[in-house]
């Protein structure tokens, strides 16, 4: 008997994936930890290993096929001790082209019919199946799960399936379904001499989160000034005595430690909001923004608030480095209580940055520069930056935004402080 190879989810965020390359073909013998093809997710490119042994004994969706959703038969494999049928008179067709794309069709059964009515909602128990996402969008607009029918794998409801129900109506057809996944037709392209570039999955991912994360997240904004040059003077000093173990500390790795630590100091911005609860956390880890080729990734600096900053800072080179050649586990950019994004590299002096939900803030800093700056009663000039955090309201009260910032910049002021 033939084991289905399904799609895997390779990260908690994945809902489909791009089956990059295989590296195993038609009639090899597989066991338990071979690797069997790379598989391009919406963060990395990722290794899928076999869990069963056996021989591969059909191919079902190509290599380079984008859109394959998790759950989907890529492969069929025959059981340990068998040999691979061979093929039926009448096999199944080839993949069909979807937006350029090869859409895998499930093997073929003797007694299935061509084309299969939409499938009832899965129920488990007395718990209809559904995403989260397809939860919070059903409640907001009165619609019972337990009329929409899933097109999701093994008949999940996902956000497509409700955003085309209306409140109280009878199941969603399969058409209907598949009109409301539909993409918006494509912007007239100027005739201007141009170069198109396809999106990547990570491009589409940043796209969808961020538009949820706007669309869904009531956002307030609190900025600050922050003198620098305490803190850059010591970072020369640790710098240096840090030079002989190879450890050179940036001025974001104080950025990371300071947020940290400030989160432990107004635990109430140290939350995440979920539909029915606020949950809040007992150590910080920082998610960093980090800039790819391909878009943004935010990898996590885990257990900032207690960890040294020589440890952040090799920690944080790390991560970087495997972010940009898209290497990273999805343990290293999954979770993270709070976020930072630094432009200042860039010269940027000031930006609002957009949640990355469930997180609850996140911190934007800009460049630290030279400005007229007030010291004791008298106009002098300092090195300033301004940093703006982004909170969610439904989770952050104002006030504690500002206590927040306030815990912020003193720390980065007094930078001795966050080293106690």
């Amino acid at each position: 008997m033939s084991i289905e190879i399904k799609m895997p989810a390779l990260s908690p965020t994945m809902e489909e994936g791009t089956l990059a390359k295989w590296l195993v073909k038609e009639g090899d013998t597989v066991k338990a930890g071979d690797l069997m093809a790379e598989i391009e997710t919406d963060k990395a490119t990722m290794e899928f290993e076999a869990v069963d042994e056996g021989i591969v004994e059909k191919i079902v969706v190509v290599e380079g096929t984008d859109g394959v959703k998790v759950g989907e038969v890529i492969m069929l494999l025959s059981g340990e001790g068998e040999v691979a049928a061979p093929k039926k008179a009448a096999p199944p067709a080839e993949p069909k082209k979807a937006g350029g794309a090869a859409a895998a069709p499930a093997p073929a059964k003797a007694d299935a019919p061509e084309a299969a009515p939409a499938p009832a909602p899965q129920v488990d128990g007395d718990r209809v199946k559904a995403s989260p996402l397809a939860r919070r969008i059903a409640a907001a607009k009165g619609v019972d799960l337990a009329g929409v029918a899933g097109s999701g794998p093994n008949g999940r409801i996902v956000k497509a399936d409700v955003e085309g129900a209306k409140p109280g109506a009878a199941p969603v057809a399969a058409a209907l379904a598949s009109a409301a996944v539909a993409p918006a037709a494509p912007a007239q392209v100027p005739d201007i001499p141009h170069e198109a570039t396809k999106l990547s999955n990570m491009r589409k991912t940043i796209a969808r989160r961020l538009t949820e994360s706007k669309q869904q997240v009531p956002h307030i904004y609190l900025t600050v000034d922050v003198r620098l040059d305490k803190l850059l003077g010591l970072r020369g000093e640790l710098n240096a005595s840090l030079e002989p173990r190879g450890v050179k500390l940036s001025v974001n790795d104080l950025m990371i430690k300071a947020l940290a630590v400030a989160l432990m100091q107004v635990p109430k911005c140290n939350v995440m909001f979920t539909p029915d609860q606020l949950v809040s956390f007992q150590r910080a880890d920082i998610s960093v923004a980090v800039s790819t080729p391909e878009g943004l990734i935010t990898p996590v600096v885990t257990e900032a608030d207690t960890a040294s900053l020589s440890s952040i800072s090799t920690r944080m080179k790390d991560l970087a480095a495997r972010a940009r050649d898209r290497k990273l586990k999805p343990e290293e950019f999954s979770g993270g209580t709070a976020s930072l994004s630094n432009m200042g590299m860039y010269g940027i002096k000031q930006f609002e940055a957009v949640i990355n939900p469930p997180q609850g803030m996140i911190m934007a800093v800009g460049a630290g520069e030279k400005r007229p700056y007030v010291i004791d009663d008298a106009l002098g000039i300092a090195t300033v930056m301004t940093a703006t955090g982004s909170f969610d309201h439904r989770a952050i009260d104002g006030a504690d935004g500002a206590a927040l910032m306030e815990a912020f910049k003193a720390l980065l002021e007094n930078p001795l402080g966050m080293l106690a």
